[in-house]
């Protein structure tokens, strides 16, 4: 009998204020990168912060979701930086319909191993991600647990 491999992958659903909805898929790949697809309807057009971050608790909304995740304690910054947090994804943007298409491959979020991303939440915010550039306050965010 020939042992069977396994799949691991993951799948987040997005349930927000003021209607915004979407599904997201996370696939790794042998080279060492997940990749994120998906997409997102309700946004206000623009540039939204998208993370990841530390807790899957979302009772409290963002708040009890914590801080980006971040396993090896880096300063924040975008996904091409060296200095970067894990669960800094950047941003995604909406069109003017209000739907954001994603596709972004990383390598600082696995879904096995010591630093697995499976059990977090992942975050889209109200307003862009300053990227680690400049000081910015977020005023309100979309959560999956």
């Amino acid at each position: 009998m020939k042992a069977s491999k396994v799949t691991v992958k993951g799948v987040a659903l997005i349930i927000g204020d003021n209607n915004v909805r979407g599904s997201l898929q996370f696939l790794p790949h042998p080279n060492g990168t997940t990749h994120v697809t998906g997409r997102i309807t309700g946004l206000s057009p623009g540039f939204h912060g998208f993370h990841i971050h530390a807790f899957g608790d979302t009772t409290n909304g963002c708040n009890s979701t914590g801080p980006h995740f971040n396993p090896l304690k880096k300063d924040h910054g975008a996904p091409s930086d060296t200095e970067r947090h894990a669960g800094d994804l950047g941003n995604i943007v909406a069109g003017p319909d209000g739907v954001a298409e994603i596709s972004i491959k990383d390598t600082q979020i696995p879904l096995t191993g010591v630093h697995s991303i499976i059990g977090r939440a992942v975050v889209v915010h109200a307003d862009p991600d300053d990227l680690g550039k400049v000081i910015f306050l977020y005023k309100a965010c979309i959560e999956y647990p």
